[in-house]
């Protein structure tokens, strides 16, 4: 199997590694002023990036799987371990991630670089390279983005039970994947290129549940996340959702998953 473009997302840092940025906001009875809030602890997006990420010492890891893979009939899978150190409130964060590209085989890997910086007011920006290959064999390019995230602090988009934002989107530029078709789309008159602009928003719906929608660059996605606290502190994040919604790129609308956990050292 060949790892296809913008999957692999699914485990970085939009669906997992955020969570450990934003996991502080967990306490009852939160005594700050509402500019000290944070986005909620769920999955902000689908296949996008987002302004936050790993830092403090964080370990991450992550599983990913889409049914059926684009212009395939079979299912497809990718993995991810990673770090963040630094701080992002006093400086800056550093958040490093290494992407096995097909578990099926276990011999293409690529690295993730996001730098990120908290601005205060649950707003975040980040920069970032994607796809450094480490070895031969994939289709995926290697992507340099820019994004800013930012949690609604207002009425009736704030939690004050858990000091937490219900409303959160992100804004982003990017190159390589976020506008550049594949092979197999522009054989199938797709177009060579899309948009190189993305964007996610997520709102919590129910039961601290958040419903997602992104499009990154060349496919709308849709989906869920929710994370579960184990021992109240190690979460476990779960992200379902449906990719390529649109014609504009994909041979049909194709089911994503992914599962990731991480701990403060």
């Amino acid at each position: 199997m060949k790892m296809m473009k913008n999957f692999k997302q699914i485990v970085s840092a939009g669906a997992i590694a955020c969570m450990m940025f934003v996991s502080p906001v967990l306490h009852a009875d939160v005594p700050y002023p509402v500019e000290y809030y944070l986005p909620n602890i769920h999955g902000k997006s689908l296949t996008t990036p987002t302004g936050w990420g790993a830092a403090y010492g964080t370990v991450f890891a992550g599983f990913a799987m889409t049914s059926p893979a684009p212009y395939s009939h079979n299912s497809d899978g990718a993995a991810v371990v990673g770090i963040g150190i630094g701080n992002p409130v006093k400086n800056l964060g550093l958040q490093a991630s290494l992407v096995n590209l097909d578990v099926s085989e276990w011999d293409r890997y690529a690295l993730n670089l996001h730098l990120h910086r908290y601005l205060g007011g649950a707003k975040s920006i980040a920069i970032g390279v994607e796809n450094i290959l480490l070895s031969d064999g994939s289709d995926s390019d290697e992507s340099y983005y820019v994004v800013f995230s930012q949690g609604i602090l207002s009425e009736p988009f704030i939690k004050k039970s858990n000091g937490s934002s219900t409303l959160h989107y992100s804004i982003g530029a990017g190159t390589g994947m976020y506008g550049n078709k594949s092979p197999l789309d522009i054989a199938a008159g797709k177009g060579k290129h899309g948009t190189y602009a993305f964007a996610n928003v997520a709102y919590e719906l129910f039961d601290e549940l958040n419903v997602i929608a992104d499009w990154n660059g060349v496919n709308l996605n849709a989906g869920i996340s929710k994370t579960f606290l184990i021992g109240g502190s190690v979460p476990i994040v779960i992200v379902l959702g449906a990719a390529d919604l649109t014609k504009n790129s994909g041979d049909g609308v194709r089911f994503i998953a992914g599962v990731g956990t991480g701990i403060t050292l």
